[in-house]
């Protein structure tokens, strides 16, 4: 009998940013998932562009320059990149979901097209059973 096959999770932006700055707002489960041996993690560059758009708007506040603090936080999360593809993009339009919000659509089309299971505590994207889904409850 072998190991285990590794997690490959999808951040979603808020379970991103808890991660760094706030950690408290993380579950057990999610907590256990991400320090697991053999975890990989991966990030959307969706991820990014939401989090410029909320500072942007003043949803939230970053302590200095966004590219900066972008960049910084990026190199304090150990993820890969799941690129953006053409795939990507046209299974966002395929994908059904409750609410318009687009970056919802290509964070779930992220990881159908690439395998992963998406870490979200987002009720409508757990609800919605689009794609593996990790809750954060």
């Amino acid at each position: 009998m072998g190991s285990a096959a590794p997690l490959k999770l999808l951040l979603d932006t808020h379970i991103w940013l808890w991660s760094l700055l706030d950690p408290g707002k993380l579950g057990k489960r999610v907590k256990a998932a991400l320090a697991r041996t053999g975890t990989e993690l991966w990030l959307s560059p969706i991820s990014v562009w939401e989090l410029l758009v909320l500072a942007e708007r003043g949803r939230i506040k970053l302590d200095d320059d966004p590219r900066r603090w972008v960049d910084e936080a990026l190199a304090h999360t150990p993820a890969q990149e799941a690129v953006l593809t053409f795939d990507v993009a046209i299974r966002s339009r395929e994908i059904l979901l409750a609410h318009a919000d687009p970056a919802d659509r290509f964070l779930v089309a992220t990881t159908l097209v690439y395998g992963l299971t998406l870490v979200t505590a987002d009720d409508s994207l757990i609800e919605a059973k689009l794609c593996q889904v990790l809750p954060n409850r």
